[in-house]
Order: structure tokens, then C-alpha cells, then sequence
């Protein structure tokens, strides 16, 4: 059996990111916005390190996309604790050492997170000394999982399942031309919303994110968000999947009394 961890859209840098201890905001912030992100950052990633050991043995780790946050340009760097990239990619070390998995891949994320004129999560990948790509296809077991990172969202809820059900009908279009391997399970990312479709022959999938809500998404944005993360497990053809997902409402909105 292979067990695969699949993670997602860190955002490392970025306040409501997956944020390691030592890069974490003070709890005395001076800011009451500060203030509750240090909290916020302090749950989720208690949550995630004792989530990711109660997994257990993990054989192979695909962070699939949006590892950093980058300059956070559209908020003008407002909402990040960090803008160097390069101690943006500590963080995400830090998140691999305490994962632990022998094998790690990596898939670019978005250009206006990731560099659009550079590849920032290559130099991750030179570090970890591990395979990065922008669409990969891997074989556990006899089950082929086909990673990419960017999935359309959309402004209704029941539309959501229609963007990863088309990258499933691709794939087997493609397939079909025997130019790319047929996939068992689609898995994509970058909606920061979990969802899945599918019927006898192959699943979809959107992982959920590892990023909270944000002033960008408060001010622009309408869908809920998921918080969490996907194993899958793979034995002679057949699999299993999970998601693991945190409760948010700890961080939920409150109306004011008038």
C-alpha cells in the first residue's frame, strides 16, 4: 500500500498561511487584526502538525501548487509577515521536515504568487532535491493520480463541480490520442474549496487549502472556504481517499450590535 499526502495553496508568508513557529506573529501584535492572526496562525498549524501525525506513514508528499504567497502586490503587502521569497521558502522546509515523507514532489502554482518572471518554487525544489512540475502523472500501485494546480472556480455552488469533471473528460480525451496517461483520480487545487465528482471509471477531486480567508478574498469574493488537506491510498488498482478538514468556527465573523 502507498499512502499519498497531497497539500495545497500554503501561502507561506502570508498571514493566514500555514505558518511555522518562529515565523509566527506575536500574540502582543499591536494591531487587533495582528492580534487575531497570530492567533489564527497558532490553531491551523497545531491542527495540521497533530492532523499529519495521526495519518501515520506517509510514502510520498505532492504539494500541489501556490507554496508561497510572494509580494502580495493586490493588497500591497498588507496582509504578509514576510515578502523575501527566500524566507518564504524556509517556511515551506520547515513544513517538509515535519511531514517527514521519504519522497516529495512538487507542482508549480500561479505565476502572481510563484514569479512571473522567475520560478521561486524551483529553488525549493533544488533545496529538497525532489522533481517539480506543472502537470504530473504518478502511478501508485497501479492507480495513476493526475496532479495539476489550477482548477476555474465559480460564482455558483453547484457549479463547482463542473471545472474538475472537465480536466477528468480531458484527460481521458487526451488519453484517448494515447498522449497522456489515463488517470484514475484528477486531482486538482488553487480554488481553496474542497469538492469531488465522479462515477465508476475515475474521480475528481478539488483539495481544499491551506489558507484562511483573506482582506483580498473579504473584499472580492462570495464562496466559502475549506481548510485542510488529502491523503490517498493506493493497493493493487484499487484506492482510498480522505480529506481532513479543520472547524474554522473558531475564527468565524460576528455581527455587531447597532
Amino acid at each position: 500500500m502507498k499512502r499519498i499526502l497531497v497539500i495545497s495553496d500554503t501561502h507561506c508568508g502570508h498571514m493566514s498561511g500555514l505558518t511555522p513557529p518562529g515565523f509566527q506573529l506575536p500574540s502582543d501584535a499591536v494591531t487587533r487584526v495582528r492580534q487575531h492572526m497570530a492567533e489564527f496562525e497558532r490553531k491551523t498549524w497545531d491542527w495540521f502538525a497533530e492532523s499529519v501525525a495521526r495519518v501515520g506513514k506517509i510514502d510520498a508528499l505532492v504539494w500541489n501548487g501556490d507554496i508561497l504567497d510572494g509580494k502580495g502586490e493586490r493588497s500591497g503587502g498588507t496582509e504578509l509577515i514576510m515578502s523575501d521569497r527566500l524566507e518564504q521558502i524556509e517556511m515551506a522546509e520547515r513544513i517538509v521536515k515535519l511531514i517527514g515523507a521519504p519522497r516529495v514532489e512538487l507542482i508549480y502554482g500561479t505565476p502572481y504568487h510563484v514569479g512571473r518572471d522567475e520560478d521561486w518554487e524551483a529553488v525549493l525544489a533544488e533545496r529538497l532535491g525532489c522533481h517539480i512540475g506543472s502537470h504530473e502523472w504518478l502511478d501508485a500501485e497501479g492507480v495513476v493520480v493526475d496532479f495539476k494546480h489550477k482548477v476555474s472556480g465559480s460564482v455558483i455552488p453547484h457549479g463547482r463541480h463542473t471545472a474538475p469533471s472537465r480536466a477528468r473528460l480531458w484527460n481521458l480525451l487526451w488519453a484517448d490520442r494515447e498522449l497522456q496517461p489515463r488517470a484514475d483520480i484528477v486531482v486538482r487545487s488553487h480554488a481553496h474549496t474542497f469538492g469531488y465528482s465522479g462515477d465508476a471509471r475515475g474521480l475528481a477531486i478539488v483539495t481544499p487549502g491551506l489558507q484562511g480567508w483573506t482582506k483580498y478574498g473579504g473584499r472580492q469574493c462570495e464562496g466559502t472556504v475549506d481548510y485542510g488537506f488529502l491523503t490517498i491510498d493506493c493497493e493493487e488498482g484499487a484506492y482510498q481517499w480522505k480529506p481532513w478538514l479543520m472547524d474554522m468556527r473558531f475564527s468565524a465573523a460576528t455581527a455587531r450590535t447597532l
